[in-house]
């Protein structure tokens, strides 16, 4: 079972909406660190080191396992993000995500739509979605959608087809902009242009840069500090 987090919510609860909107939600999404499995490492030890980096939300995500394995990865990893006081988010999985009482569900396209997962969820359950289309992020929001993943910005090889598809920063601004939501950037990024997107007024979400480093909590603390000077006394974009 979760344990407790610093946040204005209750031990073993997430958020409610309007618990993230007094708590900034925005702000919670800085930097989002998502999971792969680990090999020679325990998945655990890694996020651990990210949250004591700094790293101010963890994604589950395991696109090969089963709801049974997400699930037990996902227990294993609770203690240390409730610890810390992160955002936690389970990708794709519903379903796991009410089980692990998570923080929030990420939604792709090919996932159930969000208006039908925010009919099934708990009210508190908050939900992500990815696009790359001020009007997806539109259908988004009117779905329901708590903030959105905006990406490839710098393409990525975490997922298949999109190595050569980078829709940069100016869209990060657009989609943000149409749908009104808080948001990360996500897709290639490093703690050598992570700033381009925290300019944005979005958040930051990384997988291979930190997950693939031989040191992910120095990583972690590189983009983090990018981020800080990007936007120390400027207003987002």
């Amino acid at each position: 079972m979760p344990g407790s987090r610093k946040s204005v919510t209750t031990p073993g609860r997430a958020a409610k909406p309007g618990e993230e909107a007094e708590g900034g939600l925005q702000e919670r999404l800085q930097l989002m660190v998502l999971t792969e499995p680990q090999r020679g490492r325990s998945l655990r030890d890694v996020v651990e080191e990210c949250l004591a980096a700094g790293a101010t939300a963890i994604q589950l995500r395991d696109k090969a396992a089963s709801s049974r394995e997400l699930y037990e990865q996902g227990v294993e990893l609770i203690p240390a993000i409730r610890r810390h006081g992160a955002l936690f988010v389970v990708n794709d999985r519903v379903d796991v995500a009410v089980a692990l009482e998570a923080d929030a569900v990420h939604l792709g396209p090919v996932d159930i739509p969000v208006a039908a997962a925010r009919r099934i969820a708990p009210a508190h359950l908050l939900i992500g979605y990815s696009t790359d289309d001020p009007e997806g992020g539109r259908r988004a929001a009117a779905g329901g959608a708590s903030y959105l993943g905006i990406g490839a910005v710098f393409g990525t090889r975490s997922k298949e087809g999109l190595a050569d598809e980078a829709i940069g920063t100016g869209r990060v601004r657009e989609v943000m902009k149409a749908s009104g939501l808080p948001a990360v950037g996500i897709g290639g990024v490093t703690p050598e242009n992570a700033a381009e997107v925290a300019a944005t007024g979005a958040g930051v979400a990384v997988l291979g840069a930190v997950m693939r480093a031989a040191e992910p909590g120095d990583v972690v603390r590189r983009i983090l500090r990018q981020i800080l000077e990007s936007t120390a006394g400027v207003a987002p974009a």
